[in-house]
């Protein structure tokens, strides 16, 4: 997601945000990142699948994919509101 400059790396297939999600949890597991660092990373995801749920929205069957994956980054925002 951020490459070793601490630039965002957008996230454009299904397979980087399938594998992106997976990083980002860890992400907000991790002691070691800032908080500004994970709020950034959720917000430019966040931003990224919006986007690209756009791009597929009159492919049903991509379409789906990408929103499990919105259903499942709104499941985790939950758990992050929660505490």
């Amino acid at each position: 997601m951020f490459d070793k400059k601490g630039q965002w790396i957008p996230l454009e297939t299904f397979d980087d945000f399938d594998n992106g999600l997976s990083d980002l949890i860890e992400l907000w597991s991790s002691e070691k990142a800032s908080k500004a660092i994970k709020d950034s990373a959720f917000a430019h995801f966040k931003e990224d699948l919006e986007a690209a749920a756009l791009q597929w929205v009159d492919n049903k069957a991509k379409s789906k994919k990408y929103a499990a994956i919105a259903q499942e980054l709104a499941e985790f925002e939950e758990v992050l509101k929660q505490g």
